[in-house]
């Protein structure tokens, strides 16, 4: 790269590190080149100076100057894709126009690599070419979150699908199961949250005093007892984690959320899904051709469904849970 970019940063990088942020976009770029760019003021963040460990936030613009050319032999060709995981992500495909393809999440694949990671779906886009560009990632879902994720066909609707979910115009609706219900049937949870490093790794933590802003809608559907609640939530911001220590927050933790929830997060019970219990259900947000828009539910994982025999939730005898967010 031979000249200076500037490269905003996306909803969905809220809160990364800037070294973790960097060289997730330009891999080539070896650690002691980062530190001296850093260093030496080259790398900056809206204008000003910055170290590794600053946190990013939607909206800012990082500075990337010229880099040296990687040696040849340091690229590392992309892993081609397995048939058997390209046939199974386009059957995943729930929507798709020559703008966007939308498809359902599997629980326990992780959107993009990492520090141990080499199963992911960035490395597996190839397979959703269909004789065109290869789609590009515009927002991300937690490893062990199920469903809707949106995809750009084009540059121009990575850009636009950006802009729309930094400003904040998708709204994304997700089903869980809580083990406990909430004290109230629908409510708003408003605790900031911010990133701690811990000896088991990273993990948000809500803190009144330094954290983000985060807020979360929640409605409680159906409810087995005080045993467990099929709980609709609408995450109002969009911190990583958030509607998991949310819920946690308020004493009705995401059914298998043990980095949150702890011991309280499990039912013991043969007859309930093994796995973290939150869905992305539905988003909608403007298609990003400028008309119309792009509407998406996604079923409910395996695991889910065996949870909700067990407990005898109906999804299709409430209506549209989603309007009880909402009103």
């Amino acid at each position: 790269m031979s000249q200076v970019q500037l490269i905003p940063v996306g909803a969905d990088e809220d809160d990364t590190r800037l070294d973790r942020w960097f060289r997730r976009r330009f891999p080539d770029v070896k650690n002691g080149q980062l530190q001296k760019l850093l260093r030496t003021g080259q790398i900056r963040i809206d204008g000003k100076r910055a170290d590794s460990a600053t946190r990013l936030a939607p909206g800012q613009t990082v500075r990337v100057p010229p880099l040296a050319e990687p040696e040849p032999h340091a690229y590392k060709p992309r892993k081609p894709v397995t048939d058997h995981d390209a046939e199974d992500l386009r059957a995943r495909v729930l929507y798709r126009d020559d703008w966007v393809i939308v498809i359902d999440k599997p629980t326990g694949l992780a959107v993009q690599g990492g520090s141990g990671t080499t199963r992911h779906l960035d490395g597996m886009l190839d397979a959703l070419a269909f004789d065109g560009e290869r789609p590009r990632l515009v927002h991300r879902l937690d490893r062990d979150t199920s469903g809707v994720l949106v995809l750009a066909r084009t540059v121009l609707a990575a850009r636009r699908l950006g802009e729309t979910f930094r400003g904040k115009a998708a709204r994304k609706y997700y089903w869980s199961v809580t083990v406990n219900v909430p004290s109230e049937p629908r409510g708003r949870i408003d605790a900031p949250l911010v990133k701690q490093d811990g000896p088991r790794g990273e993990r948000m933590e809500r803190d009144d005093d330094d954290g983000k802003p985060a807020s979360s809608l929640f409605s409680v559907i159906d409810r087995a007892a005080d045993k467990a609640a099929w709980v609709a939530l609408w995450p109002l911001t969009g911190r990583t984690h958030q509607l998991r220590v949310h819920m946690a927050s308020i004493g009705a933790p995401i059914l298998g959320d043990a980095k949150y929830g702890g011991p309280d997060a499990h039912i013991e019970s043969d007859g309930v899904g093994k796995g973290l219990h939150l869905h992305a259900r539905r988003l909608i947000l403007p298609h990003p051709s400028g008309k119309g828009r792009v509407d998406v539910t996604a079923p409910l994982p395996p695991h889910m469904r065996e949870t909700w025999r067990y407990f005898g939730f109906n999804p299709k005898s409430d209506g549209d849970p989603f309007a009880e967010i909402e009103s």
